[in-house]
């Protein structure tokens, strides 16, 4: 039989890495799913994919939630409780955007979605992609801090590019849609999709954050 009291002492790696590199494989599936929302052509199609999307948003709430119980029941953490908290909040954040752009298609069903969408909906898939492999080495950041901190970087890279897109976007919205309610729409889509890519270089800078304190 286990002494619970002696194991609430032992460090907990074992416990939150796999759950952290769970909520980035939330990420990934609902930013695979925004790319293919951003382009759907009815709305009943709308529906079916903030459908899907919810379901991960749901997903990451639960391990958001695993985590924090994790952290109160755990003396020996392997980074501050406090960086563990703030990082997987940031990261749920990601999914919560993702989830919100789809609730606004669903609800909005705006008339014709610009090619921007699609931009923006790339970008945050690509970020996704970055934040995978970032957690993925948080286990080994103190040896190897290098490679984590240049996909945090390329986050970076990434949340300047989105940022153009939608200005860009946001220019010939207000030069060419000359239906008001198609812009009030149209751009609160969009800015949801930008943000995300905002959440995601958040999460960058976190882990940047942590390789300062502990590599």
């Amino acid at each position: 039989m286990k002494n619970n009291l002696f194991d609430r002492f032992k460090p907990k790696e074992d416990k939150f890495f796999p759950l952290m590199s769970g909520m980035a494989q939330v990420i990934v599936v609902a930013s695979d799913l925004i790319v293919e929302c951003v382009q759907v052509a009815n709305h009943s199609d709308a529906v079916e994919y903030y459908k899907k999307i919810k379901e991960q948003e749901h997903k990451a709430d639960g391990i958001q939630n695993q985590i924090f119980e994790e952290l109160n029941e755990t003396f020996i953490t392997p980074f501050d409780r406090e960086d563990i908290n703030h990082l997987s909040a940031t990261m749920d954040d990601v999914t919560d955007l993702i989830n919100s752009c789809a609730k606004r298609i669903m609800l909005y069903s705006p008339k014709n979605m610009p090619e921007a969408a699609v931009r923006l909906a790339m970008f945050v898939r690509e970020s996704a992609g970055f934040l995978v492999m970032a957690i993925n080495e948080l286990g080994v950041m103190r040896k190897s801090p290098a490679k984590i901190k240049e996909y945090c970087e390329q986050l970076g890279v990434i949340e300047k590019k989105a940022d153009d897109v939608y200005e860009h976007f946001l220019i010939d919205l207000f030069e060419n849609e000359k239906d008001a309610i198609e812009v009030i729409k149209l751009k609160d889509i969009l800015h949801e999709l930008e943000r995300a890519t905002d959440a995601a270089e958040a999460v960058g800078k976190i882990i940047k954050t942590m390789i300062v304190k502990y590599s």
